[in-house]
């Protein structure tokens, strides 16, 4: 009985870390280029943390609309972030070679960030409003959902000169 009240504990612990929309973001330590960086870092800006790896389909094509969105929207206070997945980080380097990001990346080798956002699939983003709650998640990326994607951004920003 101790053993199933543990593991329900557990799970409970694990499902509270998720996100979910309306709560607050996990805060995750995010290892980059120029070192490590905590996500609460970032409060004050709308972020789009992506979790993505080398060997997904979709990730290259929502690269170069993560650009797009980091130059459109970067001044107006959006953060793209990229949370690399994969074990090796020549992968990952890789893939950048071929399609380089304009926005800022983080690499996570042991996965420990996608399973405090609980990710289930790749990529995943999760859009994070400036006070750190999470606003939506979005599983997967296809060219048709450019455009919802990106209204949402837009809706979720600060009025221009504000």
């Amino acid at each position: 009985m101790k053993m199933i009240l543990m593991a329900a504990l557990i799970a409970a612990t694990f499902q509270a870390a998720a996100a979910e929309p309306g709560q607050p973001a996990p805060d995750i330590e995010l290892q980059g280029a120029a070192g490590a960086q905590k996500l609460s870092e970032l409060k004050g800006k709308l972020v789009y943390v992506d979790f993505w790896a080398s060997w997904c389909g979709p990730c290259r094509q929502s690269f170069p609309w993560m650009n797009d969105m980091q130059a459109k929207y970067g001044a107006r206070g959006l953060q793209v972030v990229g949370i690399n997945l994969d074990a090796k980080r020549t992968d990952a380097d890789q893939f950048l070679a071929q399609l380089p990001a304009r926005f800022a990346l983080a690499f996570d080798a042991k996965g420990e960030s996608a399973r405090r956002f609980a990710v289930k699939g790749m990529p995943t983003s999760v859009l994070i409003d400036p006070s750190g709650k999470v606003i939506a998640v979005h599983q997967g990326f296809r060219d048709d959902e450019r455009k919802e994607l990106e209204d949402r951004l837009v809706a979720a920003l600060p009025a221009k000169g504000q």
